[in-house]
């Protein structure tokens, strides 16, 4: 009978896993004493999801340039919600409020999905791994991300002497260096946060991925809001060979969140950030070369995914893919390479990203080349946004962040299958600017560009006499 009962139990389990029709749904407990939201609470399938909390900045656009030099964020900022669960199968979340929900939008729109309100609740079924955003009553400020995971496999155990582990709990770090052959897991329920420096010090960063065959994963959170900007230190960097991150949330980071430096074969996924702080970019692409960032959530106050070449003896950065992204655009470029390329740039592709808000000052798809590298072979395609301030630039330069004395030059960049509404600033959709004769920019497609509900036309493109060859289809 026990041998019976054992088969049986392994094939119910096998039926559950392998049926893509039956949830398989993993809610993981706050830690006690962790803030929650006031704002919402999220079942899913009937389990409770817990709502955390994340600082984003709330003054209105023309105001958020004032967010550079503030150290004290009391007036400036607001808090948004989010909360992360693990999803095999199909799924119903339910969402309530504490006030009447007299309207709700989920974005991206391109999910389709559109949730059924009754009171101060609504709800919607979801079937995949999703990074989606909640609205409700028009509120995009105090929103709620809901990050929908796929299922963990192999998962490292506790006691592999090859495994950093933190287990669910509120925990605080210094900064944990990663060498050759490790894993850094961080389990859902964990929250990690930085330590306080002492007055005066900076550090650096949490967690330092230094080495061959590295890997940081999970679906816990690791946060830096107990340090300073500037000084604080970065949650993650990375320089290396073979490394992979995948799953954790990074929030409130006192500068750029994840650098990538010097590094080569670099896998990034399903990587969500929030942050808020001046300079608080993204993901920082440096000097790098073979990295793909993918099914990552970026809403951040600086750039979210960005390529530089800064360091001059650190080699070319090539070879690089952004696919499959939700950006939320707080005040700088969402995609874009610069300001400092020093060294080679070649062969970067971003494809296949959602733009849900841009609400920033620069342009949202850009090459701001201001030092003196050869920049070619740069694609964005299949790039949807639905709100742009400034869409499509590329530009040469002297800027602050200028150090090379020779500019460089721009070659072969395309723009294909772009969908944007109108800018909401007056001033061409795409804008294109060489330096002078030898520093110039040659090769730019515009292809199956859609702005505004029409073809991308010549007259559209702003472009001075130092560029060549441009080109739009159809």
């Amino acid at each position: 009978m026990k041998t019976a009962s054992l088969v049986l139990a392994g094939f119910i389990c096998y039926f559950i896993y392998s049926n893509p029709t039956t949830a398989a749904v993993q809610t993981y407990p706050a830690p006690a004493g962790e803030p929650l939201s006031p704002n919402f609470t999220v079942s899913v399938d009937g389990k409770n999801s817990p709502v955390y909390l994340a600082t984003v900045v709330s003054l209105s656009p023309e105001e958020r340039v004032k967010v550079r030099d503030m150290i004290d964020p009391a007036g400036v900022t607001s808090k948004t919600s989010f909360t992360s669960f693990d999803l095999r199968g199909s799924a119903e979340i339910t969402v309530s409020c504490p006030q009447a929900i007299q309207s709700a939008k989920i974005l991206p729109a391109s999910s389709g999905l559109v949730p059924k309100i009754s009171g101060n609740k609504l709800s919607f079924s979801v079937s995949k791994a999703a990074q989606l955003t909640l609205e409700v009553n028009d509120d995009w400020v105090n929103s709620l991300h809901l990050f929908v995971n796929p299922p963990e496999t192999n998962l490292p155990k506790a006691d592999d002497p090859k495994v950093i582990y933190f287990g669910p709990g509120i925990h605080e770090i210094n900064q944990v260096k990663v060498t050759s052959g490790q894993t850094v897991y961080i389990a859902g329920g964990a929250v990690l946060y930085a330590s306080p420096l002492e007055t005066g010090k900076s550090t650096g960063p949490m967690f330092w991925l230094s080495g061959t065959n590295i890997t940081l994963r999970g679906r816990g959170i690791i946060d830096g809001s107990k340090r300073p900007h500037p000084g604080g230190g970065h949650p993650i960097v990375a320089e290396g060979t073979n490394i992979k991150v995948e799953g954790v949330i990074l929030r409130d980071s006192p500068t750029w969140n994840f650098p990538i430096r010097k590094s080569a074969n670099v896998d990034i996924r399903n990587l969500k950030i929030i942050g808020w702080r001046s300079n608080s970019d993204g993901i920082d692409i440096c000097n790098s070369c073979n990295v793909t960032v993918s099914d990552c959530f970026l809403r951040t106050f600086d750039d979210l995914v960005v390529i530089k070449s800064y360091d001059p003896q650190g080699g070319p950065a090539k070879d690089i893919t952004v696919k499959n992204c939700i950006l939320w655009n707080e005040f700088a470029h969402a995609l874009s390479l610069g300001a400092e390329l020093r060294m080679p740039v070649e062969n970067v592709t971003f494809s296949d990203c959602e733009v849900i808000h841009d609400k920033g000052r620069e342009w949202l798809l850009r090459v701001y080349h201001c030092d003196s590298a050869p920049v070619k072979d740069i694609r964005f395609d299949n790039i949807r946004s639905e709100e742009t301030q400034r869409l499509m630039s590329l530009w040469i330069g002297k800027a602050i962040w200028t150090k090379d004395a020779e500019r460089g030059h721009i070659d072969n960049v395309t723009f294909s299958n772009i969908l944007s509404p109108l800018p909401s600033r007056t001033s061409p959709y795409a804008d294109l600017v060489g330096f002078d004769a030898e520093h110039a920019i040659h090769g730019v497609r515009f292809e199956h560009a859609l702005v505004g509900g029409n073809l991308l036309q010549a007259s559209d493109i702003k472009q001075n006499e130092f560029v060549q060859d441009v080109q739009v289809n159809p």
